[in-house]
């Protein structure tokens, strides 16, 4: 690694560091002010950015969005990200007295009767709200909850990333680890978290099509959990207007448990994607315009 890129990383890391301890020393409202203060900064000062977030808009919505709404929705993700950056920084001192309140769930009664079943469950989401305090939060009300977590690209930032996951009661599991861990997990009846909104080489995919346009799309957990018989709930951690959160919890998604056939792991990846395809049309502003979800082509 060359000197240039050590320094950059270590002052990724301080400068982290000097943000963890800002921010929990301030109330949550200064927390979350300056936050979103940093988001609409970040999108004034990045205009590849803003040209990716408007290009993957187009391809979506067409001129069903004037430009102007276009700019509205991707100058509001920076702003939510910031925020929502700005609570998760804050789980391990205030999640309890001050963002647990905060947070109302709708549908807790499915993932209470999948979980219960004792066959393990994934909870399907996406980069969409604050997806870190979806898990926390169920973790809170006393399930057993595990995160798919990539590894960063610096250890030190990794280590403060699942140390503030373990701190809250997840367990955290890297993509490089072993499939029987996950695979013990769900037979253990715990849920799992998975993200199934990005374009990677590293695990193994299908296309799916996802507004229209074939993406390459994760199918390891629908594999795996229609192997152990697990359910599938898609779930999202939305902001409301505000600086409150909703999760919306859906039904399962209707599968044939142990039928790992290529139609069965297609059709059921299709219907999570579908149901995240749902919110993210209702909420366009929390949804993570920036990656391409369609770079890969067959």
């Amino acid at each position: 690694m060359s000197s240039l890129k050590k320094f950059k990383r270590a002052a990724v890391y301080n400068l982290t560091r000097l943000l963890l301890f800002f921010f929990n020393i301030i109330p949550r409202r200064t927390a979350v002010f300056i936050g979103g203060w940093l988001g609409l900064a970040a999108w004034m000062l990045y205009s590849r950015d803003r040209f990716r977030i408007l290009r993957h808009l187009s391809l979506v919505y067409k001129d069903r969005l004037s430009l102007k709404e276009k700019n509205i929705i991707s100058r509001n993700f920076f702003i939510n990200s910031g925020k929502n950056l700005a609570d998760v920084i804050r789980f391990r001192k205030h999640y309890r007295t001050e963002i647990k309140p905060l947070v109302t769930v709708e549908g807790l009664e499915y993932f209470d009767r999948a979980y219960k079943a004792g066959r393990g469950l994934f909870g399907i989401t996406g980069h969409i709200g604050n997806f870190e305090l979806l898990a926390v939060h169920l973790a809170d009300l006393g399930y057993k909850i595990a995160v798919i977590g990539r590894e960063m690209y610096d250890n030190r930032l990794d280590k403060l990333l699942v140390d503030n996951r373990e701190a809250m009661g997840l367990t955290n599991i890297p993509t490089t680890d072993s499939p029987r861990k996950l695979l013990s997990w769900l037979k253990d009846g715990g849920a799992v978290g998975v993200l199934i909104d990005t374009d990677s080489f590293r695990v193994r995919g299908m296309f799916i099509p996802t507004f229209g346009r074939l993406s390459n799309t994760p199918v390891g957990q629908t594999i795996i959990g229609l192997k152990t018989g697990a359910a599938f709930l898609p779930m999202f951690c939305l902001r409301t207007v505000d600086n409150r959160y909703k999760i919306i919890i859906k039904p399962p998604i209707d599968c044939i448990p142990r039928d790992t056939s290529e139609e069965q792991v297609y059709l059921v990846t299709l219907k999570c994607t579908k149901a995240l395809e749902e919110i993210i049309n209702l909420f366009p502003d929390q949804w993570i315009w920036l990656h391409n979800r369609w770079r890969t082509r067959p």
